[in-house]
């Protein structure tokens, strides 16, 4: 039976088809062999099976590891986007790195290229001097993510790495987020002139999201008030006035209870899905 797949599968009427195909087409004409699944076995067997077009055979990349952070400085995410220039077809290219913890941005800087050493300079200068014990770091897959001197330094402080698959935003959401958030604003330019006109916009935008920008993931405080604690006082202040608001007006919730606002205590980046 095996011979008789194999003369099959070579027959110059089948030799460009799948199994799924040859084996309809032989059940056009009454007869049955095996099964499809039998046929890619014993083709497997005989080593047949091959990639026979020109195009790239499509590589499997395996999900990037989980990231947890309970604490702040513990996990950063990081990415570089586009600022578009007053010329067409040329950018600025803000790089930032953020806290998936309380979501803060930690480390940006704004360059006319993308680069390594940019790259390396700015998680310097965030981990002052290696004072900032971080435990992991997750990135895109660009040529600046795994830059050898980032890498060098990374490797240095015992920080685990991990990047996103290839065209998959959603193994690094939280960075992707922060950029929507950047070019949502409705103060955001549609165009820069002078590098420099780029960074102050940055700047100004950093201080407005750390300080100013209540953020939903994080219970809508501040990531400043996440990061120095203060939420917990803030939510107890709510809470506080949900509980007067409903002995007070108990008909307002009937028998729905009143929401409770809480600090998130853990935050998972790419979590493991068996768990």
């Amino acid at each position: 039976m095996k011979e008789e797949i194999i003369e099959q599968c070579n027959a110059p009427l089948f030799r460009d088809l799948n199994p799924y195909e040859i084996v309809a087409l032989l059940l056009n004409e009454g007869q049955y062999f095996a099964s499809v699944s039998t046929f890619y076995r014993v083709l497997k067997e005989r080593d047949l099976l091959h990639h026979r077009s020109n195009l790239r055979v499509r590589r499997q990349h395996a999900k990037p590891p989980e990231r947890k952070a309970t604490a702040p400085d513990q996990v950063y995410t990081w990415d570089i986007t586009y600022m578009a220039r007053t010329v067409k077809g040329l950018f600025f290219y803000a790089y930032v790195i953020s806290d998936i913890f309380d979501k803060s941005i930690v480390g940006w800087a704004v360059h006319e290229e993308e680069s390594g050493s940019y790259s390396r300079d700015l998680f310097d200068r965030t981990l002052q001097g290696k004072q900032v014990k971080l435990k992991a770091v997750h990135a895109d897959n660009g040529g600046p993510m795994k830059g050898i001197t980032l890498m060098a330094l990374l490797r240095e402080l015992n920080v685990q790495v991990s990047h996103s698959r290839p065209r998959t935003s959603n193994d690094n959401p939280f960075i992707e987020s922060l950029f929507k958030t950047m070019k949502y604003r409705v103060n955001y330019p549609s165009r820069f002139e002078e590098l420099s006109d780029a960074r102050l916009w940055m700047a100004e935008f950093v201080h407005w999201y750390n300080t100013e920008h209540l953020h939903s993931a994080i219970g809508y405080v501040t990531p400043e008030q996440m990061r120095s604690g203060q939420a917990e006082a803030i939510f107890e202040q709510r809470n506080a006035t949900m509980r007067q608001a409903q002995t007070t007006h108990p008909e307002r919730w009937g028998s729905r209870p009143v929401k409770h606002w809480k600090v998130v205590r853990e935050v998972i980046l790419n979590p493991d899905e068996k768990e």
